[in-house]
């Protein structure tokens, strides 16, 4: 029934197969078309004389229609055909999307063949009513101990990944896509290099990561129009995932990109920039987007959205529209991706809003007190670095310093499949080290008392 329903809809979106209209002008990314009166978001045809070219109405000027190609735009003509399709565009989802790589209209590209027992669904989704939204109070284990002990996530959870180019941010993604115990991943790749994807698909999630895997892919050299729909087409197929009562891990790399192929298209109907040259519509754009994850009454959509931070720019607008959206943020360092440090995530700097709902007291009371020692060290580490510390100056910094190579063999964890971290185990761990932290305390509380003039020199 469900599905019938969902083709009962596409048939009522769908419009007049004979309504035409005709090339104008083209201006820029846009081509002007006069005589189709469609609704925006419809699907198009440009019949040129060297094929046809699938497009989308983006908005109006004056009396003519604004349309932008999925495709190269060369060869369009004043006076070509352009037939509306539908007035919504669809994805076809289904269960036989787990191991399939999509372009951002939902094609495959991966050679395996056609598409088969889908059905269509519009990607221009809803978020799901706040509520009919379930608590969430479940953790999600990434397979990361890093994220699993000192940022846990909890299922339904929505979270940023700000980093800096090369810092590690597509691997950790990865990892935590083929590791996670969600049910299904799904994963998309706005804006990304060519060369990257099937590095990405290969080496970095690997034949078992795509087994449980959808991969919707949108280059960088695509038409912006093509990068959002990929966006939107990943999402899509979440939320098909979901409703049928899946725990879907979403990953998205990078909402920096579908933000500024969402410029482009803003900016070439019209639009006046606003912020350091983003339109209104880009910061529209982003909780529409970003609140169709989450619970829902079966299933849930847990997101990690990947912010690409330019030279080390917290505040840039992008990563400080996401932060207002989202439910906590893992920040990745460049200082620790240098030192070899993987992941490269910054503990102290990272934020996960769930981690006290999702966590027993024991991992709670842990976790504070490992990084209020990651809080210390990062105070004391200049003064370590440059030989200016003396013991027994501060008992924390004392007892952070000492600590620290512990909680490094517990944070540094390689990419590599066969490291994976159960989360249970990672809590335990966690749990012992914070027994090794009372007993080097007791320790330095020892020496201190044993040696008056070293507590003295405080």
């Amino acid at each position: 029934m469900p599905l019938l329903n969902e083709q009962i809809a596409v048939l009522e979106r769908a419009t007049a197969p004979e309504l035409r209209g005709v090339v104008s002008d083209v201006r820029g990314l846009v081509v002007r078309v006069a005589s189709l009166p469609v609704p925006v978001g419809s699907s198009v045809r440009i019949e040129t004389r060297h094929g046809a070219v699938p497009g989308e109405v983006v908005g109006f000027d004056g009396g003519a229609s604004s349309v932008m190609p999925l495709g190269e735009s060369a060869g369009v003509c004043r006076g070509d055909a352009v037939v509306a399709l539908h007035a919504d565009a669809t994805v076809r989802v289904g269960e036989s999307l787990r191991g399939r790589v999509l372009n951002g209209l939902g094609e495959p590209i991966d050679g395996k063949g056609p598409l088969h027992d889908t059905a269509p669904r519009s990607i221009h989704g809803r978020a799901v009513a706040p509520m009919a939204r379930r608590p969430i109070d479940q953790p999600l284990a990434t397979g990361v101990r890093c994220i699993d002990s000192l940022t846990p996530l909890g299922r339904g959870q929505r979270v940023g990944v700000f980093a800096a180019p090369g810092v590690g941010k597509s691997t950790l993604l990865a990892q935590c896509a083929k590791q996670t115990t969600a049910d299904v991943s799904v994963i998309a790749l706005v804006g990304e290099r060519g060369r990257e994807v099937r590095d990405f698909i290969d080496h970095t999630l690997g034949p078992e990561g795509l087994e449980r895997s959808v991969v919707v892919v949108a280059t960088g050299d695509e038409p912006a129009l093509v990068r959002i729909r990929a966006a939107k087409t990943a999402t899509t197929i979440a939320e098909s995932f979901r409703d049928a009562g899946r725990d879907v891990l979403l990953v998205f790399d990078s909402i920096t990109r579908f933000c500024q192929a969402q410029r482009q298209v803003g900016l070439s109907v019209g639009e006046p920039p606003t912020t350091k040259g983003y339109p209104p519509s880009v910061f529209a754009a982003l909780p529409e987007l970003m609140e169709r994850a989450g619970n829902a009454q079966h299933g849930s959509i847990t997101a990690l959205y990947s912010v690409l931070v330019e030279g080390d720019d917290m505040d840039e607008p992008i990563a400080d529209a996401c932060r207002g959206v989202l439910d906590g943020h893992l920040v990745l360092d460049r200082k620790l991706a240098e030192r070899g440090h993987f992941p490269a995530i910054n503990a102290v700097a990272s934020i996960s809003r769930v981690a006290d709902a999702v966590t027993t007291d024991e991992h709670r009371d842990a976790r504070r007190a490992v990084l209020k020692l990651l809080a210390d060290y990062r105070e004391v580490e200049d003064l370590l670095d440059i030989g200016a510390y003396a013991a027994g100056s501060n008992p924390a910094f004392d007892l952070a310093i000492a600590c620290k190579p512990a909680i490094d063999q517990l944070l540094i964890q390689t990419e590599k499949t066969t490291n994976r971290a159960d989360f249970n185990t990672t809590r335990s761990q966690l749990l012992a080290l914070t027994q090794r932290v009372q007993a080097a305390k007791q320790q330095i509380d020892q020496a201190n008392r044993q040696n008056p003039s070293r507590a003295a020199s405080r």
